[in-house]
């Protein structure tokens, strides 16, 4: 059976194309897409999806309804998150989408898509070892920890890499006193955090924000999505990043760094702040970056709903 899996993000849509293999019961990756079309921009909780940003998914979809065809996906899954949750037109947009390529969007709570990214960022895991697993995306920011049998907490923070940007960042590059309040207001986030889910547990960071990064430390500048899958980001790695970026105005990010950056070139460093704010927060050096999450774990759980695959966490 071949999947497709699509992720409506705040600032990201993203496309996985999975082949379920039913004698092996494994779930074999075929193809990764990744456009960046910004949909949260300016959007505060209430407010319409504008028009040109209807236009933008609908390009990004008919891009992806390609790519589906091209495998002859018998199945389309669809989640949207944060931004989906914010608009007050999602209902209307949704519609427009089915009617255009009769695909059914989830608009998934900050809880589902926690338990969702988990489940992907872990699949497939053969031992039982408690986990930390953070995803941070253009609206929010998801933190959980458990392990293949159970979920012992999780969180979706209403923090972003989009919407940080917007709350504190007005120049390019930002000045010392936006860096320092953006840092302040991440870390008070992340306050009930503190002390807690930290030690030995393997942290698994997901997301355009860690593999980004990843690349920059490997000096990659078009992504490379094995060298990114278990690769690991120190504390001080990151550390030393944001000394870079924040000499840096967007086009110099891109120039610098390349292809890798490009969709993110503004709002990586607020990405840097809120990873090494929750970093901070739980105590932790490192996390092992993952190119897997949410979108992985849609597939993951539409199989084991469906009695097709067997996994302890639901």
């Amino acid at each position: 059976m071949t999947i497709a899996s699509i992720d409506i993000g705040s600032n990201t849509i993203l496309l996985l194309i999975t082949e379920y293999n039913t004698q092996e019961n494994n779930i074999k990756t075929l193809a990764n897409f990744y456009e960046s079309p910004r949909l949260s921009e300016g959007i505060r909780l209430g407010d319409n999806l504008r028009r040109e940003k209807i236009n933008s998914l609908i390009a990004v979809l008919n891009l992806y309804k390609q790519q589906i065809e091209k495998f002859n996906c018998e199945k389309v899954l669809a989640v949207a998150t944060n931004t989906f949750r914010l608009i007050s037109n999602c209902n209307e947009v949704i519609n427009e989408i089915k009617k255009i390529f009769g695909w059914d969007i989830e608009i998934i709570t900050g809880n589902e898509e926690a338990r969702l990214t988990f489940l992907g960022s872990i699949f497939p895991t053969q031992n039982n070892m408690m986990k930390n697993v953070i995803d941070i995306g253009g609206g929010s920011t998801e933190f959980i920890h458990g392990n293949i049998s159970s979920i012992y907490f999780k969180k979706s923070f209403d923090i972003g890499v989009v919407s940080l940007t917007e709350k504190f960042f007005s120049n390019y590059p930002p000045t010392e006193k936006e860096i320092i309040h953006a840092s302040q207001y991440s870390k008070n986030i992340f306050s009930e955090l503190a002390n807690n889910y930290s030690g030995s547990f393997d942290t698994i960071a997901v997301a355009g924000t860690p593999t980004t990064l990843s690349c920059i430390k490997q000096n990659v500048r078009v992504y490379n999505e094995i060298k990114v899958e278990n690769s690991f980001l120190q504390l001080n790695d990151i550390e030393t990043i944001v000394k870079e970026l924040i000499n840096l105005n967007k086009y110099q990010v891109l120039e610098r760094y390349g292809q890798v950056v490009s969709g993110r070139e503004d709002v990586l460093l607020a990405g840097c702040l809120i990873l090494i704010s929750l970093m901070k927060q739980i105590n932790i050096n490192q996390v092992r970056v993952s190119a897997k999450g949410l979108r992985y774990g849609v597939v993951v759980d539409f199989l084991v709903k469906n009695s097709l695959l067997s996994f302890s966490n639901r």
